[in-house]
């Protein structure tokens, strides 16, 4: 039955995919990045219900003016930061865990493989992490929550064909391989 199991994460991805479009974008994220302070106002209102929400928008002001002059940094340069090492710390404890949900031993392959296919987890982590950094800004998290999760379910609809074809073909077990690397970047990109 951990087909099943398997599949349930893709079925409360579905569910969230469903609800997504009756929230609206974060209210900081409309301010701070795409400066719509009416679509501001109008997310809190929708958010929070009818209210007097000027402390918090002043407060939203206050931050892009503080903000207004800081450059944006690049992942090199956030590397060198060193007040950044707790967070980055943080994050990187967060994503050698997913190491440990057994993802990788689904595809059933040999036990001498099974190192290169935890290396290539880590490394599709890495990938995810430095992509979806850079591309944040530019598209905003409500596309790549819509993003990530419509990948996932469709990788996980994929890789459930190519453990379920892997008895018959034996290369589908590389496929799974390829298939729960892909999993793990738009997991990383999007949820």
């Amino acid at each position: 039955m951990w087909n099943v199991l398997l599949s349930f994460s893709g079925l409360v991805a579905l569910i969230q995919l469903l609800f997504l479009p009756f929230f609206p974008e974060s209210p900081p994220y409309l301010l701070l990045q795409k400066g719509d302070k009416a679509g501001c106002l109008k997310a809190m209102k929708q958010l929070w219900g009818e209210g007097n929400y000027h402390t918090e928008f002043d407060d939203m002001m206050k931050e892009k003016a503080v903000t207004k002059g800081t450059k944006i940094m690049n992942v090199l340069e956030v590397l060198k930061e060193q007040s950044v090492y707790p967070q980055l710390t943080t994050m990187l404890l967060l994503l050698l865990s997913l190491q440990l949900c057994g993802l990788s031993a689904t595809a059933n392959l040999q036990e001498s493989i099974i190192p290169y296919v935890s290396l290539g987890v880590a490394i599709s982590e890495l990938i995810s992490v430095i992509f979806c950094s850079s591309i944040i800004d530019h598209f905003g998290r409500r596309m790549l929550l819509w993003g990530g999760y419509l990948l996932m379910a469709l990788i996980l609809v994929l890789l459930e064909t190519s453990l379920l074809l892997s008895d018959q073909f034996p290369w589908m077990r590389y496929c799974s391989v390829i298939l729960i690397f892909l999993f793990i970047i738009a997991y990383g990109i999007g949820p």
